[in-house]
C-alpha cells in the first residue's frame, strides 16, 4: 500500500494552514498552466500534507478565473492520495445554519465558462461521476469533525453556479426545488478533475450564509458573511488538524473506485493518441498510458 499524503484545497478565508512542521511554500509548474498559488509542504504528526490556496494568498483569483487544472495537476505530482476541498457556500435548507459544515456528497454543475476535463480531442476519455465523493475519506472527516465537537452534517447536494455574483432570488428558489443543498462557486469542475487525476475527493462546503431565499434574512450580506468567514476559517484548521492526526497512515483503496477511474475511461486508440496531450497527462494519466 501506499503511504497516504494529505492534501487540502482551502477555500475563501482559509489562505495557510497552520500547524504544520517543518513547512515551506514550493512552486511546481504545470503543463496545463499556472496553478493558484505556490504549494505549502509540511507534516502534521508525521503525515505529509500539501496545501493550496484555491484564490491565491490575498484571494487573486475569482472562482471563474481559477486554473482548476493546474490546481489538480500540481497536486498530483506532488504526490497527494487523498484531497480533501475546503469551500465557502450559502446554505438552500433551514437546518443548515451558518457555521455548519456540510460534508457533501452529490453536485450538480451549473458552471459554463471553465475548462472541465483534462482530456478531449486526440485522447478522449470519459470518467464516472456517479459517485464524486470518497465514503472512506468522509468517514475520517465525520470523525474529525465530532472528535472537534463541530457542527456538521453528512451528505448533500453542492450546486456550483457560475459566480462571480451571488445567485438571484429566483435562483435561489428554484435550486431550493431541486432539493440542493448549499450552493458554492468553486467545487466544480474541481470534483470532476480529481476524479480523472485518480484522486480521493471530498469536500467541506462551510455554510456562511442562508443565500438569498431566507425571508428572514433578504439578500446576501457579504459584510455578515466576511464574519462569518473568519469564524469558519478557525474551526476548519481545527478539523483539518484532527483529520491528519487521525487518518490511517498508508492510503486506503477507494471503495468507488477513485484510485482506479482511468482502468477503461480511455476509448482513444494508442496510435490515434494526441503526443502532446499524452505528454501534458504524464501525471494524471501517466500509471494508465505508460502501462
Amino acid at each position: 500500500m501506499a503511504r497516504t499524503i494529505l492534501g487540502v484545497i482551502g477555500g475563501s478565508g482559509i489562505y495557510d494552514l497552520p500547524g504544520l512542521a517543518g513547512a515551506e511554500w514550493r512552486r511546481l509548474e504545470s503543463p496545463w498552466g499556472e496553478p493558484s498559488d505556490a504549494l505549502r509542504f509540511g507534516e502534521i504528526d508525521g503525515l505529509p500534507v500539501v496545501f493550496l490556496p484555491r484564490h491565491g494568498r490575498g484571494h487573486r483569483y475569482s472562482p471563474s478565473d481559477i486554473n482548476y487544472r493546474a490546481n489538480i495537476d500540481v497536486l498530483k505530482r506532488a504526490g497527494v492520495t487523498d484531497l480533501v476541498s475546503v469551500s465557502a457556500c450559502g446554505s438552500l435548507k433551514e437546518e443548515l445554519a451558518p457555521g455548519t459544515f456540510a460534508l457533501v456528497n452529490q453536485f450538480i454543475d451549473r458552471t459554463t465558462a471553465r475548462q472541465k476535463s483534462f482530456f478531449g480531442k486526440g485522447l478522449v476519455a470519459h470518467v464516472s461521476m456517479a459517485n464524486p465523493v470518497s465514503p472512506r475519506l468522509i468517514d475520517h472527516l465525520e470523525a474529525a469533525a465530532r472528535t472537534e465537537k463541530l457542527a456538521c452534517r453528512r451528505g448533500g447536494t453542492y450546486l456550483a453556479m457560475e459566480g462571480p455574483q451571488f445567485s438571484s432570488l429566483a435562483e435561489s428558489r428554484l435550486y431550493r426545488e431541486w432539493g440542493c443543498d448549499v450552493i458554492g462557486m468553486t467545487n466544480m469542475p474541481e470534483a470532476k478533475l480529481a476524479r480523472e487525476a485518480e484522486l480521493c475527493y471530498a469536500s467541506v462546503a462551510m455554510v456562511t450564509d442562508y443565500d438569498s431565499w431566507h425571508p428572514d434574512h433578504g439578500e446576501v450580506d457579504i459584510q455578515k458573511i466576511l464574519k462569518v468567514l473568519r469564524d469558519n476559517a478557525a474551526n476548519a484548521q481545527r478539523l483539518l488538524a484532527r483529520l491528519a492526526r487521525d487518518i490511517p497512515r498508508e492510503h486506503e483503496a477507494c471503495p468507488i473506485g477513485s484510485d482506479t477511474a482511468l482502468d477503461y475511461a480511455i476509448l482513444t486508440a494508442p496510435e490515434a493518441r494526441d503526443p502532446e496531450l499524452v505528454a501534458k497527462l504524464d501525471a494524471v494519466a501517466g500509471r494508465v498510458l505508460h502501462r
